[in-house]
C-alpha cells in the first residue's frame, strides 16, 4: 500500500487527523494530541496555525505571528525565533481542532484566542525565553560549584 502525503490526504478528504510529534507548539499542543487539519480558507490571518511544507520537504505546524505583503512570519509557541518567507504555496492546511483525552478542543475557542493574543506578543515572549536561558546558565554554575 502506497503511503499518502499530507497534501494528498487533505486534497482527497478535505481533512487530515494525525498525532502530534514534537514540542514546538507546547503548551497549546501536548504530546499524543490528535490534530485536525483542514483545507485553508485564504487569506490566512494572524494567530492561525498552518501546516506548511518547507522548501527542504519538512512539514511544520507553527503559528502565524504577522502577515506582510503575502508573506507569513511564523513561530512555534515554544520557540523564540520567527521563520520568514512562508507563502501560500507552502501552506497545506490549517489546524482547527485538537483532540485530547477524547475531547475535541477548537483552536478558535475564546480562551485559545486570548492565549494566542497574549503569548504571541513577540517582544515579551523573546524576553521570557532569554530570561529562562539566563536562569538555566546560572543554575548550572551553582551545580558545578556544589560538586
Amino acid at each position: 500500500m502506497a503511503k499518502s502525503t499530507f497534501e494528498e490526504v487533505i486534497a482527497e478528504q478535505g481533512v487530515l487527523v494525525y498525532t502530534n510529534v514534537g514540542d514546538s507548539m507546547y503548551p497549546l499542543i501536548k504530546p499524543r494530541d490528535l490534530l485536525v487539519i483542514k483545507k485553508p480558507d485564504y487569506p490566512l490571518k494572524r494567530f492561525d496555525v498552518p501546516l506548511y511544507k518547507r522548501d527542504n520537504g519538512q512539514y511544520v505546524l507553527h503559528r502565524i505571528v504577522r502577515v506582510r505583503k503575502g508573506r507569513y512570519f511564523i513561530c512555534g509557541d515554544n520557540r523564540a525565533e520567527i521563520e520568514t518567507g512562508v507563502t501560500d504555496r507552502h501552506i497545506i492546511g490549517v489546524l482547527t481542532d485538537i483532540i485530547r483525552k477524547e475531547k475535541m478542543i477548537s483552536v478558535y475557542r475564546f480562551d485559545k484566542r486570548i492565549y494566542a493574543f497574549l503569548w504571541c506578543n513577540y517582544p515579551l515572549k523573546k524576553t521570557l525565553f532569554y530570561m529562562k536561558a539566563v536562569l538555566r546558565r546560572i543554575a548550572r554554575c551553582f551545580k558545578k560549584d556544589a560538586k
